[in-house]
């Protein structure tokens, strides 16, 4: 019993000195293990911060149009609201308007989210327009193998403009240039200048050179990686972006965007047409029905938006009228498709007049097989329609009392002259063709006319 109570009291005795031990010992851990924690936490701060980072990435390809226009609105506003890292807009335009181009300015001007703009993929271009768009926006890049400029101003239909009209326009195009690039340097102000006055073409590697762009990226990863860090001007001041590993969310165009952009293509706009052609005429063809029609009218309306918006020779237009004033007239006067192979040729004239003028861009060209082969198309059906009118206008009536004219029948009573006969299933009063005899009762008789209610008949031998 001593013993186990004085090892008890020992014991008791020496826990206070083992406890503060303890303390001090951990007290000198956590000294030594301080900064090794700030770097962790930091570094697992800014690994949240990276992973939570996003991109918003929209694609600009083809020539610039108000629908592109709308697209870019849209995404920039939708921007504005989710508050991403940046909005990365890949570019690829031999140029457009200068309406579309100013208005697409304004909108990246006045984002708050910073705005990238990138010239890819490799052979890609911005041009004209595309190299103000650049310059427009709050950082820029080029994929290897792009180019950038050639902005001197031309007409709608990339014909050259009067000497005032071309020094007016082009003077607002470098002021506009100068201001934008003024932030890059004086040669960078030099090269935006000279796009215009001489319109001169570089490559990536020398847009670079000149301070035109900020960096030249493979890809899109790339891009972000080296965007990482670099302090943009916003409409909102200074942004440091954050964009390495960032996140990428595609905005694609909406319904109404992808249509209004397929109504700036020649191609789609001449089907439009020619649909809506033929659909009108198979309605006047065979009246009574409201589908055809209705997609005919459809068609036109759509077709005549896209008439408005591209640079087209109204002269084509003289032609296509006129084709379809031949194809009317065919369908009333018959003329064995001699009106609907010459409606057929003014219209094949009419498509290539009406797109492919001198001087309209390359890609506003219709494709010249699509046109002869959608005339081809339609003089085949055109003529199917005019065979199966033709033999609708020669087949005998069919309702109505013409219909019972040369029917055969059977005399009910004694014909002297008159009695009543029996035809289709029909009872009938008739008389004899003056002459005949008397037909009597159950013999075969043939209706010779109608006159009123009673038939002309006579006995069938």
């Amino acid at each position: 019993m001593s013993l186990s109570f004085v090892s008890f009291r020992s014991t008791r005795s020496g826990l206070p000195g083992a406890l503060l031990a303890g303390k001090a010992w951990l007290r000198s851990a956590a000294r030594r293990l301080l900064p090794f924690s700030l770097v962790l936490l930091a570094g697992t701060q800014m690994a949240q911060a990276q992973a939570g980072s996003e991109v918003f990435l929209i694609r600009l390809k083809g020539p610039l149009t108000q629908a592109m226009a709308l697209y870019l609105g849209r995404s920039l506003a939708l921007a504005q609201l989710e508050q991403p890292q940046a909005v990365v807009l890949e570019l690829d335009t031999p140029g457009g308007s200068v309406e579309v181009m100013t208005q697409m300015v304004q909108s990246m001007r006045a984002s708050n989210v910073p705005v990238v703009v990138y010239v890819a993929p490799r052979g890609g271009m911005a041009g004209s327009a595309g190299a103000v768009i650049t310059l427009a926006a709050h950082a820029a890049g080029m994929a290897p193998e792009t180019v950038i400029g050639a902005a001197s101003p031309v007409g709608g239909q990339g014909e050259d403009l009067g000497e005032t009209l071309q020094k007016k326009t082009g003077e607002v195009i470098k002021a506009t240039m100068r201001g934008l690039a003024a932030r890059r340097g004086e040669a960078a102000v030099r090269l935006a200048e000279r796009m215009v006055d001489q319109a001169v073409a570089v490559s990536a590697d020398e847009a670079l050179q000149a301070g035109l762009i900020d960096v030249i990226a493979e890809d899109l990863p790339d891009l972000l990686a080296q965007l990482d860090g670099r302090t943009v001007v916003t409409a909102q001041g200074e942004m440091s972006l954050s964009t390495r590993g960032a996140s990428v969310t595609e905005i694609g165009a909406s319904l109404v965007e992808q249509l209004l952009q397929a109504l700036t293509n020649p191609n789609f706009v001449f089907l439009l047409l020619t649909i809506g052609v033929q659909a009108i005429l198979i309605e006047l063809s065979h009246p009574g029905g409201w589908v055809a029609g209705f997609v005919g009218v459809v068609c036109l309306a759509l077709g005549g938006y896209g008439l408005g918006v591209l640079p087209v020779n109204w002269f084509g237009a003289v032609f296509l009228v006129l084709a379809f004033a031949l194809f009317v007239l065919d369908l009333k006067a018959p003329t064995h498709g001699a009106l609907t192979l010459a409606g057929v040729v003014s219209f094949i004239a009419g498509g290539l007049v009406l797109f492919n003028s001198p001087g309209t861009p390359s890609f506003q060209h219709v494709s010249v097989p699509l046109v002869v082969g959608a005339g081809v198309v339609m003089a085949g059906v055109f003529l199917l329609i005019l065979r199966l009118v033709w033999q609708a206008r020669r087949r005998p009536v069919e309702v109505g009392p013409q219909a019972l004219i040369g029917r055969m029948g059977e005399a009910r009573t004694d014909l002297k002259p008159t009695g009543s006969v029996q035809v289709a299933g029909e009872l009938w009063s008739a008389e004899i063709e003056p002459g005949e005899t008397p037909v009597p009762a159950g013999s075969p008789v043939q209706v010779l006319a109608v006159r009123g209610l009673r038939l002309l008949v006579r006995r069938s031998r």
